[in-house]
Formats: structure tokens, C-alpha cells, sequence
């Protein structure tokens, strides 16, 4: 007999039986169910499974926390179980059935992104660096004035010199990651994506950055004789950037499926770039530009205008909401909207500071029901990772099923968010989220922001705790 033999047999029981399991895997602490029937699991019989600590259901997956004895768990479920392992993009694509149409959306927009963070964070972090460097006099010169780190060193000017090689990479040239990670996700030929990017930040065309300061009859263009086009490039422009991956993998697609496989290596990209690359500049580009000019400028009204305590108060409140359903994914390409606009974003600092409050509250029930063995390895593990930036095993592991403690964990947000946009917090970019987000944020907000991380540590403490003597929410016990 296994570790787990009697537990994997009542879960099996309670998700309805091997006939309603459509795909399984696991992460790190859960197993993620995609089931044909959803309704047919008894949620309050696994519950009270000894080896199950909490369960939850998002984007079309149903998913069960076990700890970090979950491989363990999962390889005795499938041997029992008979249900054969899939890799987790199966699953994901099993999940979509369960799926509403703008969770299917969203979830396309996640998987775009996705790829790009790690870039996005390294850039984030090597702008701040470089802010520090050059823009914070920190050092006092021979004349007893203060003077920057570069000023004082040759070796940290070259360095910081060398590092916007990096950051332009990431930022300037982003289009080609989009172009790139659509191509990926629609199953086109990636090399063909990473070439329309180019195509929208070569060297050739006029940057994106001096367009504003060039009068109209100087930007170059392309005479058709019929029509011409103007030679604009679109650094750092998200939207057009997925409009034109998007149109790349379609055509691809439709040309891949009419033109006889003999021939397809030639003509399916030849018809599938060359059209791509044309639209993205004659009527993608433009379109893209103004919608996403478009939300950043509304986006940053909000949070700079005579309203801004009150939209901020608003999205620090909803954000978590909005981590539930999936819909958050889309400010990742507000985010870079922001900073290609703005020369950086106000939006991301509060995104950073939801994440502390979910943990903090977390921590809140930590202290409150300490001596819970069987909680305590749910709770510890979510609340560093949601420290970390990660807020999913948080909410779905604890405050959701306490609800006050969530409810907590939005209203700290929403305050610290309010201290964030009222003294015009802004971040480089997109960073690491949680505590060290404040490495991503502009040097001269470092004081400002560590105070809304303080007020997003100890006000959903301190109402978690009140909302537990008051009695809204109790332990509950088994």
C-alpha cells in the first residue's frame, strides 16, 4: 500500500470517478483537475480528506492543494486512478472548454506575456540600477557638492553605460518578444514572428520616439504611386505589435491549409509575411497606436488627475477580484503601454502592493490560528510566495475560505494604493512583485513607497485580527 492509498481512493470517489477526469498534472503544492463534468465533484467530501488542505477552481481547472508532498500524492493517484499523465499545456488546453469567452481571451492574452516577463523584470530592475547611478547624487565631490556615482567613477559610467545595451533590448525591441510569443501561441513559425518584429523597429524606419518632434512633411515614407506609407517604427508599442503577430499567424495558417504541401515551404510564409508586414504598417500600426495611446492616457489621467485617490482606491480595492476571475493579465499590456507613453508606469506599484496585503493578511491567520499544523502548510508557503509576487495559493488557499481575511487584504490595498498615486509613485516597469517590487520603482519614490508597502503590512493585519475578535470569521476545525 502506498502513503495515500485511502485518501487517493476518496478523492478519485469525490471528483466523479477516472470517466469524469479529462486530464490531470500538478504544480508545485496542488494537483490541477480538468474535469468533463464539473458540478459531479463534491467539493465538502474532499475537504475533509486528511491529505487535502483547501481547494479552488480557476481558469477551467479544478485545483486541490496537497503540499509539498503533491508528486508523491499525484504519481499514487494516477497509478490508481489509471489516468494518464499530460503535459500541462494539454491540460491548459483542456481547461479552455470550461471557459468563458473573456477567460479564454485573457488566458490567450497570459500566455503572450508570460514568455516576456523575465526580460520585463531584468530590464525593470537594470533601469532602476541605473536611475541609482546617474540620477541620485549620492557621493561628495572635492568641492564638497554632491554629485552622482557616475560623476565620481569612471568604471560605474562605463557600467552604467553598458547596461542601457540591455535595457534598450528589452524595452525598445520589445515588439519582436510580442511578435514572437503570438506566432508561438497561434503555431506559426516563430522565425517568421521574430522577423515581422524586426520589421517594426528596423533601423530603417523613422523611431517611434522622434515621431512627435518631426515635422509631417519629413517623416519618410514608401510612394506606391497610388498611396504612400509612412516609414514609422513602433518601439516599444504593444497593441501593434499584437495585431501584427496576430495577422502573421492567420494568414499563415489559411495559406498553410490551400497551398499544396509541395510547394508550402516557399509560398506559405511568402504570402503570410509579406502581406503581414504591409498591413502592420499601412492600417495595424496606425490603429494600434491610437488605441493604445488611447488607454494610456485615460489610464494616466486617472491616476494623475484631481480624481486620482478615488481611481486608485477603486483598483486597489478590485485588483485581487480580478486575480480570481483572470482578468489582471490585461495590465500587463497597460503596464508597457504606460512606460512606452510615459517613460515608466504608476499602475504597476499598486499591482505590487495588492500582492503584500494578500500576504500580510495571510500572515494575520498565521498568528491568529498558530498551532494549526495541517493550515500552517498552506498558509506559510502562500504567504512567501505572495510576498514574492505570486498571490494564488493565498487567496484561494486562505482568505477566500475565510472571506474577512480577503476582504482585509483589499481594503490595505486600496489605502496603500491611494498613498501610492496621491504622491505620484512610479515604477520603471514591470518588476518582481511583492516586497522586492520597490527595486522597480524610481529612485526618488523609494521613500514614499516603502511607506505604502508598511500601510499594505499592517492594516490587513491589524483588520484581519479585528474581524476575528468581532467574530465574523472562526477557525474552522477538522
Amino acid at each position: 500500500m502506498g502513503k495515500y492509498t485511502e485518501d487517493v481512493k476518496r478523492l478519485l470517489e469525490c471528483v466523479g470517478g477516472a470517466e469524469n477526469i479529462s486530464t490531470v498534472t500538478h504544480c508545485a503544492t496542488r494537483l490541477r483537475f480538468v474535469l468533463a463534468r464539473p458540478a459531479k465533484a463534491d467539493v465538502k467530501e474532499i475537504e475533509k480528506i486528511p491529505s487535502v488542505k483547501g481547494q479552488f477552481t480557476q481558469a477551467g481547472q479544478f485545483q486541490i492543494i496537497i503540499g509539498n508532498d503533491v508528486k508523491t500524492f499525484y504519481n499514487e493517484f494516477t497509478a490508481y486512478s489509471g489516468v494518464l499523465e499530460k503535459s500541462k499545456d494539454d491540460v491548459k488546453a483542456d481547461a479552455k472548454r470550461n471557459m468563458t469567452v473573456p477567460q479564454r481571451m485573457m488566458a490567450t492574452l497570459a500566455e503572450i506575456f508570460s514568455p516576456l516577463i523575465p526580460a520585463l523584470v531584468v530590464g525593470g530592475l537594470l533601469l532602476g540600477l541605473r536611475n541609482v547611478l546617474e540620477g541620485i547624487p549620492l557621493v561628495t565631490g572635492a568641492d564638497g557638492a554632491k554629485i552622482t556615482l557616475t560623476q565620481a567613477s569612471v568604471f560605474l559610467s562605463g557600467l552604467n553605460h553598458f547596461l542601457w545595451l540591455i535595457c534598450e533590448a528589452v524595452f525598445f525591441f520589445l515588439p519582436v518578444g510580442i511578435t514572437w510569443s503570438v506566432t508561438k501561441k497561434m503555431g506559426g513559425t516563430e522565425i517568421l514572428g521574430v522577423v515581422l518584429g524586426i520589421c517594426l523597429v528596423s533601423p530603417q524606419l523613422l523611431n517611434a520616439y522622434a515621431v512627435a518632434s518631426t515635422a509631417a512633411e519629413q517623416i519618410p515614407v514608401w510612394d506606391f504611386g497610388f498611396a504612400k506609407i509612412r516609414m514609422i517604427g513602433y518601439q516599444a508599442q504593444v497593441i501593434p505589435a499584437i495585431l501584427a503577430g496576430l495577422t502573421l499567424a492567420y494568414l499563415e495558417r489559411f495559406f498553410r491549409r490551400i497551398i499544396p504541401q509541395a510547394i508550402s515551404m516557399i509560398f506559405v510564409p511568402l504570402f503570410s509575411l509579406v502581406p503581414a508586414a504591409l498591413f502592420a504598417h499601412a492600417c495595424l500600426g496606425p490603429f494600434g497606436w491610437w488605441v493604445g495611446s488611447g488607454i494610456s492616457t485615460v489610464i494616466y489621467s486617472g491616476l494623475t488627475g484631481h480624481f486620482r485617490a478615488i481611481f486608485a482606491a477603486i483598483f486597489g480595492f478590485f485588483y485581487a477580484p480580478l486575480v480570481v476571475t483572470g482578468l489582471h493579465h490585461m495590465t500587463n499590456a497597460i503596464d508597457l503601454q504606460l512606460m512606452s507613453e510615459f517613460g515608466g508606469t504608476n499602475l504597476w506599484p499598486m499591482i505590487a502592493l495588492s500582492n503584500i496585503a494578500q500576504g500580510s493578511a495571510v500572515l494575520a491567520v498565521i498568528f491568529l490560528h498558530r498551532g494549526d499544523k495541517k493550515e500552517e502548510q498552506v498558509s506559510i508557503p502562500a504567504m512567501i510566495s505572495c510576498y514574492l509576487g505570486v498571490t494564488e495559493p493565498a487567496m484561494f488557499g486562505i482568505n477566500l475560505k475565510y472571506f474577512f481575511p480577503f476582504i482585509a487584504a483589499m481594503t490595505g490595498s486600496a489605502a496603500a494604493a491611494v498613498i501610492s498615486a496621491a504622491s505620484g509613485v512610479m515604477a520603471n516597469s514591470i518588476g518582481v512583485g511583492g516586497i522586492p517590487g520597490i527595486l522597480s520603482i524610481k529612485p526618488q519614490y523609494f521613500g514614499v513607497f516603502a511607506v505604502c508597502m508598511l500601510t499594505a503590512i499592517a492594516l490587513p493585519f491589524a483588520l484581519t485580527a479585528v474581524f476575528n475578535r468581532l467574530g465574523v470569521f472562526k477557525k474552522k476545525e477538522g
